[in-house]
């Protein structure tokens, strides 16, 4: 038996002050009324409706359970139109788990935006450290990659960041501007304390596209560094204040590559880009405060395959498709910094 479905039934009967009038205004058979309350009795084991050819009266315990069956409806009609304005009005708590360099140097500058279009909405940032795999006790979850996500979730692309050589102009003006990468072998650098790197990092200039010319590919294994560190802002703030070049993502130095506090070095030869994404436990009734921030993302960070930070700032990798000989081959590609989940 469905007792909510009954309860209705026997508030709208005793309104209605009959079967009859009660099944036309439910648009139910009068049988299905006469039914559903019969059934209800029956599961309650007691007597609601005392039942003469004139009129319908209460019993005692009939007069006492409408007074709750009232109640119970009327909470429930307050629970649903609840649960319908959040999925029609931004409101409520939103939580978002977001890797920290993100949250510091893209989202805090462009939340104030957020909460003026949708006041109603307040923001949790969950930031303990590198973020690898979506998360389903946050509505959202902004994550960064070089590989193809996979799993049981709803993915958004929000941009690709380039990790790009950049350091100050104070620096570059008293050390010199390198041409190619092997000058930077008389550059004091600033690299992650990786034993991978012994490797060699691999530089590769000429077109961006799987689909265009190979370009030249050029490894460089550095010397020691003058900072070892993971920390993505470490190392930011070191360049900044002119200790030597770093790798850093397009996304963290976009403010100071603007202000030429940063500037880009080697600016037609890439290292690698990371796609950064929001995802979703599921699109199934999907909050409005949800859609609303997701769409929000999308609008400020542009939603495609692209730099938008390099554009903006200005610096986009020079392509120039290389026609000499073939690239040699070269180990799998390193970077002057860590995974950016490391962060």
């Amino acid at each position: 038996m469905d007792q909510l479905r009954a309860l209705r039934v026997f508030v709208r009967v005793i309104d209605e002050g009959s079967f009859a009038s009660a099944a036309r205004a439910l648009d139910l058979a009068p049988a299905v009324v006469t039914r559903l309350v019969a059934e209800l009795e029956d599961h309650l084991g007691a007597r609601l409706i005392n039942r003469t050819t004139r009129r319908l009266a209460l019993t005692d315990i009939g007069e006492a359970y409408l007074e709750r069956a009232r109640r119970i409806l009327s909470e429930v009609d307050e629970a649903t139109a609840l649960a319908t304005s959040a999925s029609t009005e931004p409101r409520g708590h939103l939580r978002v788990l977001v890797p920290p360099a993100i949250a510091v140097h893209q989202l805090a500058k462009h939340l104030p935006r957020f909460h003026k279009q949708f006041p109603q909405v307040t923001v949790e940032l969950s930031s303990p450290g590198g973020v690898e795999a979506v998360d389903e006790s946050f509505d959202i979850t902004i994550l960064h990659t070089r590989h193809p996500l996979d799993g049981d979730f709803v993915a958004r692309r929000l941009a690709r960041t380039e990790v790009i050589l950049c350091a100050s102009p104070e620096y570059l003006n008293r050390r010199g501007r390198p041409g190619h990468p092997d000058e930077l072998r008389e550059h004091d650098t600033l690299l992650p304390p990786r034993s991978e790197l012994q490797r060699g990092i691999v530089f590769q200039r000429g077109a961006w596209g799987d689909d265009e010319p190979p370009g030249e590919t050029h490894t460089l294994v550095p010397r020691k560094p003058v900072l070892a560190t993971s920390h993505l802002d470490t190392n930011y703030a070191a360049a900044l204040h002119g200790l030597g070049v770093a790798g850093l993502p397009s996304f963290l130095i976009e403010d100071a590559l603007m202000e030429h506090a940063l500037e880009r070095v080697l600016p037609e030869w890439r290292l690698f880009s990371v796609d950064i994404w929001a995802a979703m436990p599921s699109r199934k009734h999907m909050p409005a405060r949800t859609r609303a921030f997701l769409d929000f993302l999308l609008e400020v960070f542009g939603g495609e395959d692209r730099d938008p930070w390099l554009a903006a700032a200005g610096c986009e990798t020079r392509v120039e498709v290389c026609g000499a000989a073939a690239p040699q081959a070269a180990a799998p590609a390193q970077a002057l910094v860590e995974p950016l989940s490391a962060d």
